[in-house]
């Protein structure tokens, strides 16, 4: 028998994709800005650095924790559906046959084929074939809190660490310009990415986030500029 072909579909993805491209988008977009900001607000070359360092590893803790909270709300919501519908299914099997079986109808399915194409899911896996069809809920989308707080909490600091590595390396003339024009090159390379791998418009995904790093970091450099002026 011929081995089975399976196929890969981008929506495995969007789980591990989302956390990751959010985390460094924001790692490098926070850090990069709060370097220019504190940079502009006239402080020292270590006062810029320690304040970078502190904004990482804020920063990473902040996007572990928020992740994680929002995704395991996720995560009790899909349980509580699926403890109901094992309640369901235990107390009126056949109503719950019935239920599934209108679902396939409505999809396009003659009636009496939607009964025996229910019946046989059902006997299979009765669970499987609701959370899936009737609650939208599939093995490959299902919340995984974790695994989202330690992939937002990683991808940021990735992002965080490339503008506080450059603002390490050259000079404090140098930071202002050099750190703003790094970040753009590294925000532009990431939206690239994330199109590519969501099977979007690289340039599009690239000039999405670039865009907005552009207005965050001028901005942020503006605040700090005015206020660095106005105390000193």
């Amino acid at each position: 028998m011929p081995a089975t072909h399976r196929e890969r579909h981008r929506t495995e993805r969007i789980g591990w994709l989302r956390a990751t491209v959010l985390g460094a988008n924001d790692g490098i977009v926070s850090t990069a800005s709060l370097l220019l900001g504190v940079s502009a607000a006239h402080a020292t070359h270590n006062d810029v650095l320690i304040a970078g360092v502190a904004g990482l590893v804020a920063g990473a803790m902040s996007m572990a924790a928020g992740e994680y909270v929002s995704v395991h709300s996720q995560a009790d919501i899909e349980e509580a559906d699926l403890a109901r519908e094992r309640t369901e299914l235990r107390s009126d099997p056949s109503s719950e046959h019935k239920e599934l079986a209108a679902l396939y109808v409505d999809r396009g399915l003659d009636p009496s084929l939607a009964k025996e194409v229910a019946g046989q899911l059902m006997a299979h896996d009765a669970i499987g074939a609701h959370a899936r069809d009737e609650l939208g809920i599939s093995e490959h989308l299902r919340s995984r809190p974790v695994q989202a707080a330690l992939a937002s909490a990683g991808s940021f600091a990735t992002g965080a660490a490339m503008p506080l590595l450059t603002a390490t390396i050259v000079p404090e003339a140098n930071l202002i310009p050099v750190v703003a024009g790094t970040s753009l090159a590294f925000l532009a390379s990431l939206g690239a990415f994330a199109a590519h791998a969501g099977g979007a418009s690289i340039i599009t995904g690239a000039l999405r986030v670039t865009l907005w790093g552009t207005l965050a970091m001028g901005l942020t450099a503006g605040v700090g500029a005015i206020f660095g002026t106005a105390l000193s």
